[in-house]
């Protein structure tokens, strides 16, 4: 009889580990956020973290462009045999001035081994690319996505919003965006709407916007996120339709 072989290690296996380590850093992580693989931020520190099963140039290319967010950037691999070349890739790292975390999912050895931090250095940073990803980071009320997810749909903070928004919709019926502002939906509501980006909305009267099915099943897509909302909305007072009488 032939022996099972070996379950291939995804990418998305390295999340979770790391993900935990940094929780408990007192980071706040993210998956997926603005084409990083991981993102974690605790105040004005951010870390950007780029996931691969193995050593490669892609890798390198990657993290070289994240370097221009932060200058904490890190490579997480799984945990590699020792050799002479393993030893080459870790001077490679180090001259880049990048960090090296080894991930173990699967072993008895710690899970996180950091190898080493980047090393500081002053570069031009894109000081609008960090803000923009400090600011996804605070507009996601969760973490919705696995870092290191391909093919796969990223729910956005825009994309959260708009679900929201389905949900208020979906519980109450057509409503104005004041209305739904004043349950929480935010100040982008008139524009989300309005744009309606991703063909969920139909405005029903000037000014009242309605669910469409299209919304309605992302909303079944996406059941932990719609749950998340119907939550917040329980004991929330039932608007007024505006098209009654």
């Amino acid at each position: 009889m032939r022996k099972a072989s070996k379950k291939k290690l995804r990418e998305t296996d390295l999340y979770p580990p790391l993900r935990k380590y940094l929780t408990a850093q007192g980071y706040t992580v993210r998956g997926e956020v603005k084409d990083c693989d991981i993102a974690a931020s605790k105040g004005d520190d951010l870390i950007v973290i780029e996931l691969k099963r193995s050593f490669t140039t892609a890798l390198l290319i990657q993290a070289a462009k994240r370097q221009r967010i932060t200058d904490s950037v890190y490579v997480a691999l799984p945990r590699q045999k020792r050799s002479r070349t393993w030893t080459s890739i870790q001077h490679l790292l180090r001259r880049l001035e990048l960090g090296l975390i080894l991930v173990s999912p699967n072993s008895r050895k710690p899970p996180v081994e950091v190898v080493f931090h980047p090393l500081p250095f002053q570069r031009q940073k894109r000081k609008g690319a960090k803000r923009a990803i400090l600011e996804e980071i605070a507009n996601r009320s969760g973490d919705f996505n696995k870092g290191g997810s391909t093919r796969k749909q990223i729910v956005t903070a825009y994309r959260e919003n708009a679900i929201h928004i389905a949900c208020c919709l979906d519980r109450f019926g057509p409503l104005a965006p004041r209305q739904l502002r004043a349950l929480g939906t935010g100040d982008k509501t008139l524009s989300i709407v309005y744009s309606n980006f991703y063909g969920w909305f139909e405005r029903v009267e000037r000014g009242v916007y309605a669910l469409r099915q299209q919304g309605r099943d992302e909303l079944k897509q996406r059941r932990k996120l719609a749950r998340h909302y119907a939550r917040l909305l329980d004991g929330q007072p039932e608007p007024t339709s505006p098209l009654a009488g």
